[in-house]
């Protein structure tokens, strides 16, 4: 009874498992089926959006396409109008010119004729012109060149007589009315202005405490001292003068590079060739540096401000110059206060003139364009650097290399020759100084009529005697002033030089 119950309950379970299992098989076959559908529709959704979305930009496309298609057609209708302008202008200006030829071509055959006339009546004229001349000669017993020489050489001495004369009292009027007021600002100019006289070597003595300091500089085989030359651009010299060393050069800037470099050097104990370049280039920037300052400072000194500071480089580097053994910076700070004071007694502007006379002789301090004129040079750094134009032409024209055409020019131009040519400011070779004496003494014997002349006053003053006989008056007026034009256009000297010409009669007479 109880197997039949077990197999009774097996076979229900039996029973009930394949009943579940094939409501679960139709379940799931119906969600599956539900499924495809669902994807099926969502897969038809999306195929109508991306045709449509598709559609979309075909049409966009296919509009932008016809936008551009009709742009480029406009613009080829535009281009081909202006063609057709174009043209028509064109063909009209061609029968313009066309016209124009035609003219051209009637009047040059009225020209060719008026020529032909012209030419005719010229000969004709000769002709006369011949005759005449021909009937004047017989009449005066001289041929037309003869004439013609004498008519000139009689003109030329009588324009050379009148123009004498005007320069004389013209010459005599200026004295009268310019030579007090100019002597009294001279005067009070060079009394309210002083500076020390500057003597610029082109050597160096470097002491040294002994000979052993000596060795060390040479180095082994000379490589220090030809390494030191290298870096400095100076010649060092190593001789026999005892505790003393002697540095050549013709820059004074180099010079004192080389000086300070050297002073470190010994100091520091430390000289090979790595050493030295590392010290020169340390006191090269040093140097600059100073250089800048001392423009600056200057600058301050003298009331001047605004300036550009490559030119307050510039007038730093006069401090290491020189001009014929005059310092060029105390130089330029002399002309500078000689220039305020004359523009002030004349009541123009003397900060102007102060800074004019300051800046003359920045061109001796550039680097650039050697070729040029210090003067020229200055001027042309002065308009880069911006500086006023009556600054720029008062630089340019201190030395009359240039036209003037500011009032400032002549202030410069004088202040650099009462700085220049005082006693004491400058100093020369003997030789080129003897050389220049003799060569102004020779140029006036050149001339004819002369018997001495004599470079006196250091070659400021030019005294020339000439023969009563030979030499009138008129001659000799105009004598002076072909010397003085000679000298000026042919030799070099500093400030300015009077040439006085002297002409007398002596008569002797011996009572017995």
């Amino acid at each position: 009874m109880f197997l039949y119950y077990f197999i009774a309950a097996v076979a229900g379970a039996v029973i009930a498992l394949a009943i579940y299992i094939a409501v679960t098989k139709a379940s799931s076959k119906g969600r599956a089926n539900a499924i495809i559908e669902k994807a099926t529709l969502e897969a038809e959704n999306i195929k109508q959006q991306k045709m449509l979305q598709a559609k979309e930009k075909f049409l966009q496309l296919k509009s932008e396409h016809e936008n551009y298609v009709n742009n480029k057609n406009n613009e080829l209708r535009d281009r081909e109008n202006n063609i057709k302008s174009r043209e028509g202008q064109l063909n009209q200006q061609a029968s313009e010119l066309g016209r124009r030829q035609h003219d051209i071509d009637s009047q040059k055959g009225q020209i060719n004729a008026q020529k032909a006339q012209l030419e005719s009546k010229i000969q004709e004229c000769d002709r006369l012109t011949a005759q005449v001349n021909k009937e004047l000669e017989s009449i005066a017993g001289m041929t037309a060149e003869e004439a013609k020489k004498t008519l000139v050489e009689n003109m030329k001495a009588e324009a050379r007589t009148e123009a004498q004369a005007y320069i004389n009292d013209t010459m005599d009027e200026a004295r009268l009315n310019a030579a007090k007021e100019a002597k009294r600002i001279v005067i009070n100019t060079i009394q309210r202005t002083a500076t020390e006289t500057a003597i610029e070597n082109a050597v160096t003595t470097f002491p040294i405490d002994n000979d052993e300091v000596k060795g060390r500089i040479i180095g082994r085989e000379g490589r220090n001292i030809r390494a030191l030359e290298a870096a400095t651009g100076v010649e060092i010299v190593v001789d026999d003068t005892p505790d003393a060393i002697l540095l050549s050069a013709f820059d004074p800037v180099r010079r004192e590079v080389a000086r300070l470099s050297l002073h470190q050097l010994v100091i520091d104990g430390r000289i090979h060739p790595a050493r030295i370049e590392e010290v020169v280039a340390k006191v090269s920037k040093q140097l600059e540096d100073e250089i800048l300052e001392t423009g600056k400072r200057t600058c301050i000194d003298m009331g001047i401000h605004g300036l550009n500071i490559e030119l307050v480089k510039l007038i730093g580097r006069m401090k290491y110059r020189s001009s014929y053994g005059q310092n060029l910076l105390q130089h330029s700070r002399e002309v500078a206060n000689i220039c305020a004071i004359m523009a002030s007694e004349l009541g123009l502007n003397p900060k102007v003139a102060r800074r004019a006379g300051l800046l003359h002789d920045i061109g001796k301090v550039s680097e650039n364009e050697p070729e040029l004129p210090h003067a020229i040079l200055g001027a042309k750094l002065a308009e880069q650097f911006k500086e006023r134009p009556e600054v720029c032409n008062a630089i340019g024209a201190h030395h009359e290399e240039m036209e003037m055409t500011s009032i400032y020019s002549p202030l410069v131009l004088v202040g650099d020759a009462i700085s220049g040519a005082r006693p004491g400011a400058r100093r020369e070779v003997i030789e080129s100084y003897i050389k220049r004496l003799k060569g102004m003494e020779d140029l006036a014997a050149s001339y004819p009529g002369v018997t001495k002349s004599y470079a006196i006053q250091a070659g400021r003053e030019l005294r020339v005697i000439v023969g009563a006989e030979e030499v009138s008056d008129d001659q000799a007026a105009r004598l002076s002033t072909d010397i003085a034009q000679r000298i000026q256009d042919e030799m070099t000297y500093p400030g300015q030089v009077k040439i006085t010409v002297i002409r007398e009669t002596r008569s002797v007479a011996i009572a017995k």
